[in-house]
């Protein structure tokens, strides 16, 4: 077995394996693909007013119990493990599913609670940094990442081709028997891959407190300067997630097939690029620049978006999407390199968490500028005759999208912030006053050679190079 500056070995992993967090993050999303064209449906029947704005309002409580229970599952999972705690939270991630049809209220009622545990990404890429090396870590997080877009390729199509034929009935009931083949995975054949030796030894309530995480983020340059980053990119970022399938719908008249298709194309193109694409950007451009080249994707992206009204456009900007899509994973990684093998789940749990505050930012202040600018008052009226029209009268033409530019501004600033983000960085060599807390929290603990057994950990080396 390889050695590096972890020394994981393959015995300490046991039969824990990336697969594993690939498959339960396919089946979920799969789930809930397959309702993309029965939840518009839905959304609209509820809301007849005011779509967007509701909309927006849901996702964004959800998005913020998100924020505030990540660091504390996150930091429960280094304790005690991190199964029972991916176990719950595909669990109540997809309890709201057979609600869609049986109460459509209730359906969005537990849409919003579920985000107090619907933090699943943060528990599997923990399981992913327990079971990968180093340096294997970010083709890892492109991977998982990539399935996430993988699971949205087919989904949404034979959602849409189900619910044309039969009805939205029969997608919610495959829909839910996915989630419970899913359930039964995690439970089943899911195994443990965080070994009781490298467990964390306590678990303080101070770690729990996403509040006091974002303190903590405040008192180290380099964590500051990666969370700023994180926050100004995926702001935008969640609110057009939530509102987008909506906005194809309503304002650029897209039919469910089209939307089917164009989710298609979005998620093979995302998967090409999280992998491949990727894997070639960390080995030779570096981890700091693959972030700031996935950064000027996004804000290409956000502008075409928001200042295009015809179908060839939207189409033409949804493969910028895809290349936007190498931004995440490579923060992720960037952040584990930062942390030791016990404090995973704090700091992805923290990331995550901000994260998360931005998806109850983000929906609502989507949904709030279209409310604003009176987007929903004018998605009867074409376009195109509504710009002619405010050319008419002398007004400025029309601009589709209001929230998309304004996000581009902000992903602007976080550009700007990620510039400074030193490269290859270890907290622990923080070494100011201001920095001492995060980097003592954080910090690889001192390595020992350990030779009497196979399966040991750490190997003395220098734990900023790699051996």
């Amino acid at each position: 077995k390889f050695f590096n500056c972890n020394s994981r070995t393959q015995p300490t992993r046991g039969r824990a394996t990336v697969t594993h967090a690939v498959i339960v993050i396919f089946l979920e999303f799969f789930a809930w693909g397959l309702l993309t064209t029965p939840m518009l449906t839905v959304l609209h029947e509820t809301f007849q007013q005011h779509e967007f704005l509701m909309n927006g309002l849901i996702q964004g409580v959800k998005g913020f119990l998100s924020f505030l229970s990540a660091p504390l599952i996150g930091a429960l999972s280094d304790v005690w493990g991190r199964k029972s705690f991916l176990l719950m939270t595909v669990f109540f991630t997809c309890a709201p599913i057979p609600f869609m049809r049986l109460s459509p209220w209730w359906y969005f009622a537990l849409i919003s609670v579920s985000g107090a545990f619907s933090v699943t990404f943060s528990v599997i890429f923990a399981y992913v940094a327990d079971i990968t090396e180093e340096h294997e870590r970010s083709t890892a997080y492109g991977l998982v990442s990539a399935t996430f877009a993988a699971s949205l390729v087919t989904s949404p199509a034979i959602g849409a081709f189900l619910s044309h034929r039969f009805g939205d009935s029969l997608v919610v009931l495959v829909a839910t028997v996915i989630a419970v083949l899913d359930i039964a995975f995690v439970f089943f054949l899911v195994p443990e891959s965080l070994p009781d030796k490298i467990r964390a030894s306590g678990f303080s309530w101070q770690q729990a407190d996403p509040f006091h995480s974002l303190r903590r983020v405040g008192q180290n340059p380099t964590v500051l300067l990666i969370s700023v980053t994180v926050f100004l990119s995926y702001l935008p970022e969640a609110g057009q997630y939530s509102s987008f399938f909506l906005y194809l719908k309503q304002v650029i008249h897209f039919t469910p097939a089209s939307i089917a298709a164009f989710i298609a194309m979005v998620g093979i193109l995302s998967i090409i690029a999280q992998t491949v694409l990727l894997s070639v950007l960390m080995r030779s451009i570096g981890n700091k620049k693959t972030v700031l080249l996935g950064l000027c994707f996004q804000i290409v992206q956000l502008t075409w978006y928001g200042v295009g009204s015809q179908h060839w456009m939207v189409w033409a900007a949804g493969t910028i999407v895809a290349l936007s899509s190498i931004t995440f994973p490579a923060v992720s990684a960037l952040v584990s390199y930062c942390a030791s093998a016990d404090q995973q789940g704090v700091v992805q749990g923290m990331i995550t968490g901000i994260r998360g505050l931005c998806n109850g930012l983000g929906p609502a202040l989507y949904g709030f500028i279209f409310f604003l600018f009176d987007v929903e008052e004018t998605i009867e009226v074409k376009l195109g005759e509504m710009s002619k029209n405010n050319r008419d009268n002398g007004g400025t033409p029309l601009v589709p999208g209001p929230p998309f530019l304004i996000g581009a501004c902000l992903v602007l600033v976080a550009i700007f912030v990620a510039i400074f983000i030193p490269e290859n960085h270890k907290l622990s060599d923080d070494r100011s006053p201001k920095s001492t807390t995060v980097a003592t929290t954080l910090a690889p603990p001192p390595v020992t050679r350990r030779t009497s057994s196979p399966s040991s950990r750490t190997q003395s080396c220098d734990p900023t190079s790699c051996c």
